[in-house]
């Protein structure tokens, strides 16, 4: 006798009564049950529920990946191939490319993993932390708020400490550009440009908005193409032939911490990560030819030949940022000095909106609604003054204060808490066979306290 077949309303499931057809990916599924009642749950797309105005294309959330690593800190990257040698930088520098994009892999995955079941569209860094330990055993359970803790608070000292190197920046580019024609005013990058620079940026940092800030932002990359170009032309145009360069193929072990914390420094966008993945509506950010590895592939890319390049021009001279390597006396090298600190300092007001949003959040609800404007306004003059200050202790050792950064929150927010997440995660399907999932994991936490306590020793030490 033929088994009459019905449809399930608002579903993609055919029932009959010995056998239930599910539609996926349009091929038919039977599956044998005995129960007519028999439920099976269409598994969650986050993509496919995300409601958002302007999604990101897969050209969009690229070059949002690349613009979030192409920073200031790639004029330091010929600094740290000075501190590991050209072999070992060039090694080092794909290493850590490969661990920095398969790092991400794991928090991305992690992240996707948590929205499934949650049934959520997306989640940020710090709530995929929370997430995934809510999920995990219940005797990690309790720490779910100390880990979306950990992260923002890392977050938020990311972006501000990276703040207060963009004020040495702006001072280091100043001061070598207006004291070839005022020698007597070369002091001046101990504090009086950090102050200078200050006064308009309390005004500017007022701008609560990013959408607000997109002229800006427009100036500040002209600016650093500009800069990057007549650097690179520099750069390309000097290096010496017939392996006259006095650049070293390895240095001594004591270099690989400054070197690794500084590639980190350079390198790492991680703040930047989940924001644009999030803002995608089809799931082409991971896989071998997604947003990520293409951008990660163009981004390890120029910061090897960068880094490379400007060690082999300037060997044992090479100075903390390559721009101070520029001759003082000629005109396009003095455009890139000025290109810079237009650069740097339009670039700032977007930066330090990550630290200002996330300290107000923690605030707003503490204070009454009428007195909101006026508190924050107190709060970004404090911040500021906070990370002028910052910039002024620390100015003189702007290698040291890179050093620092790198070791402790991009080590930390890079490497460890995604090794971690994964770990946890995968804790109920299992780490593979021999358990591999879990022993490559330990590994690149145990990477990030090497970084994390070698890299800060060394950074205080210099």
């Amino acid at each position: 006798m033929e088994q009459k077949e019905t449809y399930v309303p608002n579903t993609d499931i055919f029932t009959s009564k010995n056998f239930r057809t599910i539609l996926v990916d349009d091929k038919n599924i039977k599956l044998q049950t005995t129960d007519p009642e028999y439920i099976i749950e269409k598994t969650y797309d986050p993509y496919k529920n995300r409601d958002l105005d302007h999604p990101n294309s897969f050209l969009g959330a690229f070059l949002h990946l690349v613009k979030g690593s192409l920073g200031t800190g790639i004029l330091a990257v010929p600094r740290a191939f000075k501190s590991a040698g050209l072999l070992v930088g060039t090694i080092g520098a794909i290493l850590i490319g490969i661990l920095c994009t398969h790092a991400i892999h794991l928090l991305v995955k992690a992240s996707h993993k948590v929205c499934i079941k949650n049934k959520l569209p997306s989640l940020g860094y710090s709530d995929t932390a929370k997430e995934v330990f809510l999920h995990g055993p219940k005797s990690i359970q309790k720490y779910a708020p100390f880990a979306k803790g950990f992260v923002e608070i890392a977050l938020m000292s990311t972006y501000y400490l990276s703040n207060a190197v963009y004020i040495v920046f702006i001072s280091v580019s100043l001061t070598k550009l207006f004291s070839y024609y005022y020698p007597e005013i070369a002091w001046w990058d101990h504090y009086i440009f950090k102050l200078i620079i200050l006064l308009p940026l309390l005004g500017l940092c007022q701008i609560r908005e990013i959408k607000h800030m997109v002229p800006f932002s427009f100036i500040a990359n002209i600016m650093l193409a500009v800069a990057f170009g007549i650097t690179a032309y520099y750069t390309v145009s000097g290096l010496p032939s017939g392996g006259q360069s006095d650049a070293k193929l390895a240095t001594s072990l004591s270099g690989i911490p400054s070197f690794l914390s500084t590639v980190l420094f350079a390198m790492e966008g991680i703040g930047t990560i989940m924001p644009v993945e999030n803002s995608m509506t089809e799931p082409k950010f991971l896989g071998w030819n997604g947003v990520l590895n293409c951008a990660m592939v163009l981004i390890v890319a120029l910061f090897t030949v960068i880094g490379f390049l400007g060690y082999y021009r300037y060997g044992e001279d090479t100075e903390v940022t390559i721009t101070k390597n520029l001759p003082d006396d000629e005109i396009p090298a003095q455009i890139v000095q000025a290109a810079i600190s237009v650069s740097v300092f339009f670039t700032f007001m977007l930066i330090f909106f990550v630290p200002a949003d996330i300290m107000w959040r923690k605030l707003k609800g503490k204070i009454s609604e009428e007195k909101h404007n006026i508190s924050q306004i107190i709060l970004r003059v404090v911040m500021l003054v906070l990370i002028t200050g910052v910039a002024i202790a620390g100015g003189e050792h702007l290698g040291g204060l890179i050093d620092l950064i790198g070791a402790i929150f991009f080590s930390s927010l890079g490497f460890f808490v995604p090794a971690l997440l994964d770990t946890i995660v995968d804790l109920e399907e299992g780490w593979g066979i021999f358990h591999w999932r879990l022993i490559k994991n330990i590994f690149i936490m145990l990477l990030a306290i090497f970084a994390l306590v070698c890299g800060s020793y060394y950074a205080v030490v210099n």
